[in-house]
This record gives C-alpha cells, sequence and structure tokens, in this order.
C-alpha cells in the first residue's frame, strides 16, 4: 500500500504560487509513490480558474474536500506562506517561495520550525532564513532566556521551467501578434510582474522606478524611439484594476514632464503559450526588471529561454540561474514604510537599483543590441541545461528519497498460529513468540 501524501496549495490559483504548486504536484505523481490527496487553497484574490478538464485531469482527480482523512496523512506537504505551516502528517513538509528582503518575520521562523523538512526555491531564501535569528525574553524579567532560530532542515529546489512551453520559437499566437501589430515601435523593452503595493519607486517590483528611467533615458531620441511593454496588474483581470494601472501609468508619466515615449500596457489573462509567444514577439527585444527582491523569480528564469537579453537587479532569488544576463548595480537599503505589509517588515531591508547606472545599461542595449545576444544565447542555454522542469523533478524525488528514508514506519508484529487445544487434554500449548527488533527512533 502506497503512503497517503496530502498536500495543501493554492493548485487551482492563477498565481506564482498556483504555478509551482501544479509543477510540485505533477513531479508527486509522475514518481508513483504515493497515494495523493489535494486539498485546493485561495491565493488572496487571485482568480481560481487555472483547472480545465481534460488538460488537468490528473490534478482534478485527486482534489479532496473537507479536511476529514480516513487515517493521519503519512506525508503532509504544505505550500504556502511559513507563518501558515501546520503539524499534520507523520512527516511535514513546507514549502514556500521564501522571502524578498533581508530577514524574515518570527512567525515566519516558528512556522518553519514545526516542520520536518523546508523547501525555498534560492540560495537568498535559505540565506535569510538561516542568518535571521531573534533572542527570547522572560516576559516577567525581561531577560534573555535563549533564541530563535531556524532548527529544522532547510533544502534548496528551483522551480523549474517547463521547456514544452517556454522555448524560442517563430510560433506567435494570433491573439499576440494583433495586439503587438498596434505598436508602431521595432524595438520594445518587456516588463513582466506584479505592480505592487508602495509610493512611486518603493514597489516591491519597482515598476513605477523602470517607467520612470525609461523616460530618463530616452526622452531626447529623436527617431526610431523604443517602447516599454509592461505585462502587469495589481492582482486580477477586472477592468477596475486595469484602470488602476493605466493611471498609475500618466501619474509616473506627469512626474517626469511630458514626452512622446510610449509605455503599453498589456492587461488580462494569458495562456502560458500566449506568454511564450510574447517573450518570442519580434518587437520585444529585451527584458527588464528593477525588482527589490524575488524568493525566485519564474518569469525572468522563463523568459530568459527566448534567447534575448535580460535585464535585472543584481540581488535575490534569480541571481541562482542568471549567470549570463546583465546585472543592475545597485544597493541595498531598507523598506519604504509605503510598501510594508504582514510579509515585509518595517526594518528589513531589499535592493534598490542605481537608476543612472540602468539608464547607461539600456541605451547601452538599445545601441548596440547585436553586441549582447552571444551571451543571451548562453543564458537561454544555461537555463534549459541546469533548470528545466525535467531536472527539477529529480532533485525532488532525491530530496524526497533522501528525507522519508529516515521516517519512522509502524513495526509490523507477525503473532503465531494458534492450535485448537482439545477440552480433554490437561497439558498447556506452549505459544513461540516472535523475536522483536529494537526501532529507531
Amino acid at each position: 500500500m502506497k503512503p497517503l501524501l496530502v498536500m495543501s496549495a493554492p493548485v487551482a490559483t492563477r498565481s506564482g504560487y498556483g504555478d509551482h504548486s501544479r509543477d510540485l504536484l505533477r513531479s508527486l505523481i509522475k514518481m508513483n509513490k504515493f497515494d495523493i490527496k489535494v486539498l485546493s487553497q485561495k491565493w488572496g484574490n487571485c482568480p481560481m480558474n487555472a483547472l480545465t478538464k481534460e488538460k488537468d485531469d490528473d490534478i482534478i482527480s485527486r482534489l479532496h474536500f473537507g479536511n476529514e482523512f480516513p487515517k493521519q496523512p503519512d506525508i503532509w506537504i504544505q505550500i504556502t506562506v511559513p507563518n501558515e505551516f501546520q503539524k499534520v502528517g507523520r512527516f511535514n513538509i513546507g514549502i514556500t517561495a521564501g522571502i524578498e528582503t533581508t530577514h524574515v518575520s518570527q512567525e515566519f521562523m516558528e512556522g518553519m520550525n514545526r516542520m520536518d523538512l523546508n523547501i525555498v526555491p534560492s540560495e537568498h531564501s535559505k540565506g535569510v532564513f538561516l542568518n535571521t535569528v531573534y533572542d527570547k525574553m522572560d516576559k516577567n524579567t525581561n531577560q534573555k532566556i535563549g533564541q530563535l532560530k531556524l532548527e529544522k532542515p532547510i533544502e534548496v529546489l528551483f522551480e523549474g521551467v517547463d521547456l514544452e512551453v517556454f522555448k524560442k520559437t517563430n510560433m506567435i499566437p494570433k491573439t499576440i501578434h494583433d495586439e503587438l501589430r498596434k505598436i508602431p515601435e521595432n524595438f520594445c523593452f518587456l516588463f513582466v510582474g506584479h505592480w505592487l503595493q508602495g509610493d512611486l519607486g518603493q514597489d516591491r517590483k519597482d515598476v513605477g522606478g523602470l517607467i520612470r528611467t525609461f523616460f530618463e533615458t530616452f526622452k531626447n531620441t529623436q527617431s526610431n524611439k523604443p517602447a516599454l511593454i509592461l505585462k502587469t496588474s495589481e492582482a486580477t483581470f477586472s477592468v477596475s484594476d486595469r484602470e488602476k494601472m493605466l493611471k498609475k501609468i500618466d501619474e509616473v508619466r506627469e512626474s517626469c514632464g511630458r514626452n512622446n515615449l510610449n509605455v503599453y500596457l498589456l492587461h488580462g489573462d494569458l495562456t502560458q503559450e500566449e506568454v511564450n509567444g510574447l517573450y518570442n514577439h519580434p518587437k520585444v527585444k529585451a527584458h527588464i526588471s528593477f525588482t527589490k527582491g524575488e524568493g525566485f523569480g519564474r518569469p525572468l528564469l522563463e523568459s530568459s529561454v527566448s534567447g534575448k537579453p535580460v535585464i535585472v537587479s543584481n540581488w535575490s532569488g534569480h541571481v541562482d540561474f542568471l549567470k549570463h544576463s546583465i546585472l543592475l548595480a545597485g544597493k541595498i537599503e531598507k523598506v519604504h514604510p509605503s510598501a510594508i505589509n504582514q510579509f515585509v517588515l518595517k526594518d528589513s531591508g531589499w535592493f534598490y537599483v542605481d537608476y543612472l547606472y540602468a539608464q547607461k545599461v539600456m541605451k547601452k542595449v538599445y545601441k548596440q543590441y547585436n553586441n549582447f545576444i552571444p551571451e543571451a544565447r548562453k543564458q537561454a542555454k544555461f537555463s534549459r541545461d541546469m533548470f528545466s522542469l525535467e531536472r527539477m523533478d529529480e532533485l525532488f524525488s532525491e530530496l524526497l528519497d533522501k528525507y522519508l528514508s529516515k521516517m519512522s514506519h509502524p513495526v509490523q508484529l507477525k503473532l503465531p498460529r494458534l492450535k485448537k487445544v482439545s477440552s480433554e487434554s490437561k497439558e498447556i500449548p506452549k505459544i513461540k513468540l516472535p523475536k522483536l527488533k529494537k526501532v529507531e527512533a
């Protein structure tokens, strides 16, 4: 009988966590080692329509409704933020994108310590968890009585790119072709990611700072002007979300003074094939992000396979895989109050791109584009070879073999067969007991 494995994850959501959850679930299914049940969870306000019949039957058939099971799960896997981690199974695994800043909350640390194994997608995330330490204080005496730090195992397992979907291609879906045909510019920088909370230049992806830097860089360009395409939203694909994005773009433009450079908003729900078509469209010449911090940076990996230059900040999760890309200089500074939330701590820091340095890079890529193609092709090959979904599957299987082999198993006690004793017999039969083996705790 296969061990019962229960996964609690946002498998039905259109989100980064949703994509990662589906990849890991399919990896577990391919291993064919477990009886798998799935508890589908929400992820903020993200739409929960990512699963479709036929294509996702392998997941849908394993969905479990309610929290009752015939027995305690042998393996419990929870994919979420660490403060939600719970010890439910006989062996408990917490999987999280981790953290984008320089240190984590006490609640995150306590959650990680509830699990038997923690898995994060990057060396950045692992390092932040290992290096964060809090003093434990006695509530009555206010004296230090110990430390709160990570005490449970932590391993890195990257988010693999699906090379069946994300690849270099000239086959652009008609939907993408029709949209970009409306753009007159032939040289476009492309940003993909959410536009999150924060004042201008303070949101985690620094979309505002990217737009402003684009305007400043090319404001004096007289002919063959480049453009900036933003595939972005706050969280949903609603009309109100789109209008909010357009308003924020206009606010940045107003702060820079009017110019004739174009920034295009691509808003709405795209399939993975459409996203790959966007990455490969001939008008998209370079991928760019001023992100202040990434637990991993999945869109950056997926876009790198297109073989076009990737321009991005030189800090956090994505530097694990962007070895032949253009990394922007900058410095670590405290998070601005406007960007602080329950997951981004007041006293933590993240990366601020040097905008003047970024201007020089953007202008150089624009003017000397062909000089950057050889390294971009090296990056595409590196991403394919070292960070594929297939390689992630292999490493995931190896990790589970390593840790689950240490999991204690119920001892099967083999009882002797008893002989029927005649009522006339006066002799008491002897029962030969089995030898018991010592089980390691």
